[in-house]
């Protein structure tokens, strides 16, 4: 009997690791602040200056079988104060992935994917005589995708996934840029779909004990108008560990979308968009 009974214990030990092992969750939150002052400073520069950015990143992947569903969400904002210019946003966006795959074989998913991205609020160009542009507001543009394709994973923390059917809405919300016919929109629309093909890379690993890098890769092509001109996307962000709750942080996004003709000289022509911030500040993962 005390043999049954331990062997009836081992199994339901078993079994309570395996369902455990199905759901791997967390995250990590980042707060940089910083802030100057200075008063009859004869160097020059502005009486008061402030500066708040953070970061706040949740995952949930899901393995059971041939069966697996990975989750991330990702929401950054950050804003800059100084006396001669006012509050203004540094950093805006939530962006939304989720991923469900069938093991084909070994390393290789049939996978269908969705992606929503956008920012919070609205974001201006700001010219040299103080007047402004509106150039975003929340869905404004958004993003929504939706593909099917295959997944492979070569190896731990990198996953490669290639679609030939996608389809992508690009939303303007706002009546201003709608009636400009922003973001590839046609004038007085709010929606507009492309079927075309997908690829996105995603790379997380600990590069050592105290660097860990996140990368993400999205490269998108029209179909029906002008496949050459490929989108991108590229989001990187390395964060290097220096205490407990301390880290530093460089992250690296550029995007070229070649219907955001938001520059030049008559602000009629697409261009890189590229965006770098360094900080050091709090850090936690849960």
């Amino acid at each position: 009997m005390k043999g049954l009974r331990d062997a009836s214990n081992k199994k339901a030990t078993e079994l309570k690791v395996d369902s455990g092992k199905t759901w791997k969750t967390g995250g990590i939150f980042n707060l940089n602040l910083g802030q100057g002052s200075q008063s009859n400073w004869a160097a020059g520069g502005d009486d008061f200056s402030f500066s708040a950015a953070s970061y706040l990143g949740f995952y949930a992947l899901y393995k059971k079988g041939r069966y697996s569903w990975d989750n991330t969400l990702d929401l950054n904002y950050g804003l800059v104060n100084t006396t001669s210019l006012g509050t203004r946003k540094n950093d805006d966006r939530f962006d939304l992935l989720s991923k469900v795959g069938y093991e084909l074989k070994p390393k290789l998913n049939l996978a269908a994917l969705l992606n929503f991205h956008s920012q919070f609020s609205k974001g201006y160009n700001y010219k040299s005589d103080g007047s402004k542009d509106l150039l975003s507001d929340f869905l404004a543009p958004g993003y929504l995708l939706i593909s099917l394709g295959l997944d492979y994973k070569p190896a731990k923390g990198l996953s490669i996934f290639v679609s030939p059917i996608t389809s992508r809405w690009t939303f303007v919300s706002d009546n201003i840029l709608s009636a400009k016919g922003a973001y590839g929109v046609a004038p007085g629309k709010k929606v507009k779909n492309e079927v075309g093909a997908f690829g996105s890379i995603n790379y997380m690993a600990n590069l050592n004990k105290i660097i860990t890098y996140n990368g993400r890769l999205d490269l998108f092509s029209n179909y029906a108008h002008n496949p050459q001109n490929v989108d991108v996307m590229m989001n990187n962000m390395f964060t290097a560990k220096l205490s407990k709750i301390l880290t530093a942080s460089l992250a690296l996004d550029l995007i070229y979308d070649d219907d955001v003709k938001l520059f030049g000289a008559n602000n009629d022509s697409p261009a890189l968009q590229l965006k770098q911030m360094i900080a050091v500040g709090l850090g936690v993962k849960f």
